[in-house]
């Protein structure tokens, strides 16, 4: 259920000992990647190794290399995985252990586990999603350290060793059937298609061949068997070869040992190779009538073993991505059809039957059917039946050509020579499949690396074992041989190259079993095969028994057991009986002439295309036999196999505990453990670890001003790890025993939590704390922020009105000139108001008032009205009780162009008429406590227009024609405001009329409350001790980088320059800072233009980028990164203030665009009154009033966008008369086997007033009174 990969860094040099070791294009040193699969109900694989790619030693880096790339915080929130993902860690080291181990991940989904460089794989037999895009980039230049174990982790040490080193590099994949083999060499393709970069379309052509081979192999390569659905039956070397910027320009497959004796037979429940079934079930109506076609239960090679359906297999569906792979890959039309012709001939030669004469010779049952075979192949129909049915035998005396005999066949022989013609020709179209596909695949380009994925047989143990077996086997062993010897070596050498003292551990060499096969002399199981087929080759029995004898020699062998017509090889994965008869036969692997001459016969020119080699009848020369064209790889992929029932939940301790065992993963921990779990460059440890020691490190920052050794042992220091437990070679740091470098897990999740290294558990607490540390200080911030925030706004919020409404009040002043007494009240230094809008039309101003009302033959009275001003008319509001509620309506509208002046007395009263043009209602006479507002607000919205008259006595209209007088006197015996009788208003006297409004009232002086919130804030600031001042913080290092690159140089500061003399006092300048523009700026409406080195006075400043500047008595924006500052020069002497200026004359203060409103507190109208308070702020509010301002920000110019730059069939062959389809029954079944912005505006509005500069005269105000 899970498979097992092993990662592991080898090199060998060209003439390596070891035998049939690949060898790649030129003189480049090849890497090994070895990847084990496990079937967790099956017999474990064998081991593959792969190593992440690190620093070597002897390798300088590439000039101008990447820059080593800092500590990431992110990597401190890793996913915590179950179990040991590295089992060199594991304090107890056995088959239990690791088997448990494993058992632990598989059940929890992590099916990939480490052994040093190693990785192991087990097949979990479900879709697990790991194999997405986005866990993909996850692994994408990534070591090996920072991520999980993946098999996506081999491709990119295969990939970035390539492009680092510029070494060839090679991926091994073994395992037993089911394992997971095929599905890992898919993966590797996948990411290294996705990572290689390449955006030419030949590149693109090329990766999309790479993953197009896989449907097309698998479904003529892959069949179901017992063990899994999908098992490859031959062996693949798939060579991806790179141009120098590591693109993929071109590929190259390999083929072996292709299993042509399934296409033949299948044991039960099993089945032929998938294309015949996807080709049945799935043809046109034109392939059905060309070739004959019909389903797969009414042909023999298909039917035998009674297995037509496999579950999660949909044939049709398999089908149409196997024409779209042919059509990837580049087959035309004509090679595609007579692809399929080659299929349907060898569908219906297995329905060819031999029925048995009175002579004992054979018969062909049903001509029908050899006459559409040869009407399929073109050749002749009689020659066909001829071949099928007889053999020529040609006699040889001293030498000479002697008598040619027609020699009859039996049944048995003739069912055997028809199968040999249909696996012939199988083998011949795979092999030209292959062929085709490498022609599609040459490189494009010049080929500097090569990146090689070897997918072989894993190791079998069947019931009964012949030939093939001991060929598969053969492989797996002599892999298993050279991952043990590249294993040790490496070990062995590095310690060596880095003097690194340790003990050498004892392991089992099966170089003894390899050359029990494979030796020559003393002959091997090979050799003895070969010499019985030399001397015995016209009878198979003959041959068989002559291999029995030859084998007598070999039992001094003790891994080898001769058992009469079977013997006994004690391989490495365990003991496999082979059973003699028909290896002698199998192992010839040569068809007899007779074939031949019937396909060169044929018409066809395709058919005798894939048989380009066809035997010399003069040559004496032996034939190469099978067995010698059997070429031992060094690269492969072991997997593991939980179970036998493909159950994503079933796992077979058993059956794992005996591939741990075969696979030798117990040993191959001993020897890493034997020297040291963990080791890297001294570059890549101290660029990992160096934020663990304070000596190394400061705020994430590299601080260490020594070499990387000398940092390496201070981090191995700072961190506690004992000296006895790691050494310092001459490269990298290596560390020795895990006990001593992890962390035991807590009590409570012994069993479950992982085990990780004490440097990378210290890593992630860094993270951790770090972040916690940052969290802290920022909602001590936040805190600090808010209350600032808050203090501002509390003050603002007592001041703003009041600020406001004395530049209304002062306005106030100027217009009543000193010519009319004040009320007391009114000149109160804290009095505020507050104004609102209502309805559609914005009020400026409304309040309470009294009307003169005049009545028939009755004296005028005052009535009570609500004012109401707009900015087109003064509203006269009338309200009266209806049914308990008060309803109110508009009893008059005066527009503010009808109003000529405004009448007021000298005295303290509160009367006011409105001299409007003649009407017949004639002029309003109105009394109102907020008279000064109201004037104020009517010459506001009419721009002053409105005339102001002040005089003892008040003339207005009764009536249209008819003027009146009110008169106004004093009388000090009224108690309050004034009162109305008779034309003539009595009040008492009033405040000076050249009084102003008394200063605002000192604020009760109160405690400054520092804040002190917060673990990291202090009252009173920071201590003065020199104790609790933090350290001094060290000048940030480059990284170390390997010799021969190039350092990265931190650009010099640039400093200062020095500060000249003073010069002597020169003319005072404005207080006003100036600028200097450093570049020329064309303005768009509302900015400032200006040339390089004019200078412009600032106005303001805005946090956006942009400033108010002034320029020749002209406002407008400018972006601050334009100007440069002008240093003042000197000021002289303060001269003696100048005497007081005239007060000027009044006018409107506020900006065209302001509006400011007012209201009375007591309102009850539409427009509802707000009373504000502030506790303990010792103000008291008569009335509310607000200041809004409306103004649009200087329009935002649009920064040009730039515009990119312009960019730039083979004739088919004569085919005679088509026979018709036979009709004869299906055969009975016999025995077989089976992805500059423009800058924003300040949003303050123009004309707004300098709240800093108010604030702070009103201080000094204060401090001097």
């Amino acid at each position: 259920m899970a498979a097992c990969t092993v990662q592991h860094e080898v090199r060998t040099s060209n003439g390596s000992g070891a035998s049939g070791v690949l060898k790649s294009q030129g003189d480049y040193r090849r890497r090994f990647h070895f990847i084990n699969c496990i079937d967790p109900q099956l017999k474990p694989p064998q081991m593959a190794v792969s190593k992440k790619a690190g620093k070597k030693a002897a390798a300088p880096a590439k000039a101008g290399a990447t820059k080593v790339a800092k500590a990431d915080w992110k990597e401190g929130f890793k996913k915590k995985q179950v179990g040991v993902s590295d089992m060199t860690l594991l304090t107890t080291i056995s088959n239990e252990s690791i088997n448990d181990n494993l058992q632990k991940r598989w059940l929890n989904a992590e099916i990939y586990t480490y052994i040093g460089g190693v990785l192991i794989s087990v097949n979990p037999f479900r879709d697990l999603g790991i194999y997405t895009d986005d866990v993909l980039q996850k692994y994408k230049g990534k070591n090996r350290l920072e991520v999980p174990p993946h098999v996506f982790g081999i491709a990119e040490s295969a990939y970035y060793n390539m492009n680092a080193y510029h070494e060839n590099q090679c991926v091994i994949i073994s395992g037993e059937s089911g394992a997971g083999k095929t599905e890992a060499a898919k993966r590797i393709m996948q990411y290294i298609a996705a990572v290689s970069g390449g955006q030419d379309n030949s590149i693109q052509e090329i990766k999309d061949m790479v993953l197009a081979t896989n449907p097309l192999l698998e479904s003529f390569g892959c069949a179901k068997t017992l063990r899994n659905n999908n098992s490859s039956r031959h062996g693949k070397y798939l060579e991806i070869m790179f141009n120098a910027q590591g693109e993929p320009v071109g590929a190259q497959i390999t083929n072996y040992l292709l299993e042509k004796g399934r296409v033949v037979g299948q044991v039960e429940n099993e089945r032929n190779f998938h294309i015949f079934y996807q080709f049945t079930k799935a043809a046109s109506d034109e392939q059905r009538e060309q070739f004959g076609l019909q389903g797969p239960e009414l042909y023999a090679y298909t039917s035998i073993s009674k297995c037509l359906e496999v579950q999660n297999i949909n044939d049709t569906e398999d089908f149409v991505a196997t024409l779209n792979a042919m059509r990837i890959i580049g087959l035309t039309a004509n090679e595609q059809s007579e692809i399929f012709r080659m299929l349907a001939i060898i569908l219906w030669l297995g329905n060819i039957q031999f029925e048995e004469m009175d002579d004992g010779n054979a018969r062909i049952a049903d001509t029908d059917v050899t006459d559409f075979i040869a009407y399929l192949m073109d050749t002749d129909s009689a020659m066909l039946q001829k071949v099928l049915t007889t053999r020529v035998m040609e006699t040889q005396r001293g030498g000479r050509r002697g008598s040619i005999y027609d020699v009859p066949l039996n049944p048995a022989q003739a069912t055997a020579g028809r199968d040999a013609l249909s696996k012939a020709i199988y083998n011949n179209l795979f092999e030209w499949i292959v062929s085709r596909i490498n022609v599609s695949m040459k490189p494009r380009s010049t080929v500097s690396h090569v990146i090689g994925i070897l997918d072989i047989f894993g190791f079998e143990i069947f019931e009964d074992n012949s030939f093939e077996q001991l060929c598969i086997n053969y492989v797996n062993e002599k892999l298993q041989q050279i991952f043990i010897e590249l294993t040790l070596k490496t070990e062995q050498e590095e310690y060596v190259r880095e003097q690194i003292q340790w003990s050498p551990i004892k392991y089992f060499n099966n170089k003894v079993v390899c050359d029990l096969i494979e030796e020559r002399k003393p002959p091997g199981i090979f050799a003895a095969l070969n010499d019985a087929c030399a001397t015995a080759h016209a009878d198979p029995a003959a041959a068989d028994n002559s291999f029995v004898q030859r084998t007598a020699i070999l039992s001094s062998n003790p891994h080898f057991e001769a058992r009469g017509a079977q013997f006994l090889v004690r391989h490495y994965a365990g003991d496999v009986t082979y059973n003699i008869a028909g290896m002698t036969d199998k192992n010839k692997d040569a068809l007899i002439k007779d074939i031949f001459d019937l396909i060169g016969s044929s018409g066809n020119q395709f058919i005798q295309s894939i048989f380009p080699d066809r035997p010399d009848p003069s040559s004496k020369k032996r034939p190469p036999t099978a067995g010698d064209r059997i070429k031992p790889n060094p690269h492969t992929s072991e997997r593991l196999k939980p179970n036998q029932n493909r159950s994503p939940t079933e796992y077979d301790s058993k059956a794992i505990l005996h591939q741990i065992k075969y696979l030798g993963l117990q040993e191959n921990i001993r020897v890493r453990r034997a020297g040291f779990a963990y080791r890297n460059t001294f570059e890549k440890m101290v660029e990992r670890f160096y934020l663990l020691s304070p000596s190394t490190s400061y705020a994430g920052e590299y601080t260490w001003t020594g070499d990387a050794k000398s940092g390496c042992v201070q981090i191995l220091k700072d961190t506690g790890i004992p000296k006895d437990e790691w050494q310092m070679g001459v490269t990298k740091a290596f560390i020795k025993n895990p006990e001593t470098v992890r962390l035991s897990p807590s009590s409570h999740d012994h069993n479950n939590r992982t085990q990780l290294f004490a440097l990378e558990t210290m890593r992630d607490r860094y993270w951790h704390n770090m972040a916690s540390r940052i969290q802290r200080a920022w909602r001590n911030y936040w805190r600090y922020k808010n209350e600032c925030a808050k203090r501002i706004q509390r003050f603002w919020k007592n001041n703003k009105e009041g600020l406001e409404y004395a530049k209304i009040r002062d306005y106030g002043h100027q217009i009543l000139a000193g010519r009319k007494e004040r009320r007391r009240f009114s000149l109160l230094g804290y009095r505020r108001f507050m104004a609102c809008g209502i309805g559609a039309e914005e009020v400026n101003f409304s309040s309470k008032a009294q009307l003169l009302v005049s009545k028939a033959f009755r004296s005028s009275k005052p009535s009570p009205r609500f004012l109401v001003v707009t900015s087109k008319a003064v509203h006269i509001v009338i309200g009266a009780e209806k049914g308990g509620s008060t309803h109110f309506s508009l009893e008059r509208k005066i527009p503010l162009i009808t109003i000529k002046s405004i009448s007021l007395s000298n005295l303290r009263d509160d009367w006011m008429v409105f001299n409007c043009n003649a009407s017949e209602e004639g002029d309003p006479v109105l009394h109102c406590y907020f008279k000064t507002e109201l004037v104020v607000q009517l010459l506001r919205l009419t721009q002053a227009s409105i005339n102001v008259c002040i005089a003892p006595t008040v003339e207005y209209a009764k009536k249209k024609d008819k003027k009146q007088v009110i008169s106004f006197v004093k009388d000090e015996t009224i108690p309050r405001d004034d009162v109305y009788k008779s034309h003539a208003v009595r009040v008492p006297s009033g405040e000076p009329p050249n009084s102003v409004s008394r200063p605002p009232p000192k604020r009760k002086a109160g405690t400054v409350r520092p804040i002190t919130q917060g673990k990291l804030l202090r009252a009173g600031g920071p201590p003065n001790n020199a104790k609790g001042t933090s350290r001094t913080k060290p000048a940030a290092q480059p990284l170390p980088r390997k010799p021969g690159t190039d350092a990265i140089v931190a650009p010099p500061v640039a400093k200062a320059p020095s500060s000249p003399a003073p010069a002597p006092p020169a003319q005072e300048e404005p207080a006003v800072e100036r600028y200097r523009a450093k570049f020329a700026f064309e303005g768009q409406e509302g900015e400032m233009s200006f040339k390089k080195d004019d200078v412009v006075e600032l106005v303001e400043k805005d946090e956006n980028g942009w400033w108010l500047v002034r320029k020749d008595g002209q406002e407008g924006w400018a972006p601050n990164n334009y100007l440069e500052l002008v240093p003042r020069k000197p000021k002289s002497a303060p001269l003696a203030p100048p005497p007081p200026a005239r007060r000027p004359p009044p006018s409107a203060p506020a900006a065209a665009n302001a509006t400011v409103h007012f209201q009375e507190h007591a309102i009850t109208t539409a427009c509802s009154s707000q009373r504000l308070s502030e506790t303990g702020s010792g103000l008291s509010w008569c009335g509310s009033f607000e200041l809004c301002i409306a103004a649009k920000p200087p329009p935002i110019a649009t920064k040009p966008k730039q515009t990119p730059p312009q960019v730039a069939a083979k004739p088919t062959p004569k085919q005679p008369g088509k026979p018709p389809i036979p009709s004869a029954p299906r055969p009975p079944v016999g025995n077989g086997s089976a992805p500059k912005a423009a800058v924003s505006r300040p949003t303050a509005p123009a004309g707004q007033m300098d709240l800093a500069a108010v604030l702070a005269k009103r201080a000094q105000r204060m401090a001097d009174d």
